[in-house]
């Protein structure tokens, strides 16, 4: 069993399909943005519960993406996420994805996403419960195994 404040909690399970490739054979990077905000979505889900209010929502507001291994067709691919930081009115979480089979690391992201009132477009504070559940995926830094 993992540790979901050191390793993350599975927030994607997907394959590179040979459609996703670019000419070079490997996935172009239009690919990775879908997987790593299908996988903002778990985790934010994760945070919110189920959502009743539909007048509540996330805006993204920072991507940034490193790419460490081309991913060819064919991959298993994994994502595990974890909270690096909450904020009053955000939470910055980082996605690590990996082969699913060699656990190659093929990239990393780091996503800001701040609370949002869908209906008066304006950042909301972190509620007392989401900051709670976010506190339970923060990535522990300590050196404890």
């Amino acid at each position: 069993m993992t540790d979901s404040r050191r390793d993350g909690v599975i927030t994607y399970v997907g394959v590179a399909h040979p459609w996703m490739c670019d000419t070079m054979g490997h996935m172009n990077v239009r690919h990775y943005m879908a997987m790593f905000d299908d996988a903002s979505f778990q985790l934010l889900g994760r945070l919110t519960g189920v959502e009743k209010d539909r007048s509540l929502g996330w805006a993204d507001v920072r991507h940034e993406i490193e790419y460490r291994h081309e991913t060819p067709a064919g991959t298993l691919i994994t994502i595990r996420s974890q909270v690096t930081r909450i904020g009053r009115t955000s939470v910055t979480y980082r996605h690590v994805m990996a082969g699913s089979l060699e656990g190659e690391l093929h990239a990393e992201a780091t996503v800001t996403s701040v609370r949002f009132d869908l209906v008066a477009r304006k950042s909301l504070a972190v509620d007392a419960d989401l900051r709670q559940r976010a506190e339970r995926l923060l990535l522990d830094t300590g050196s404890s195994p």
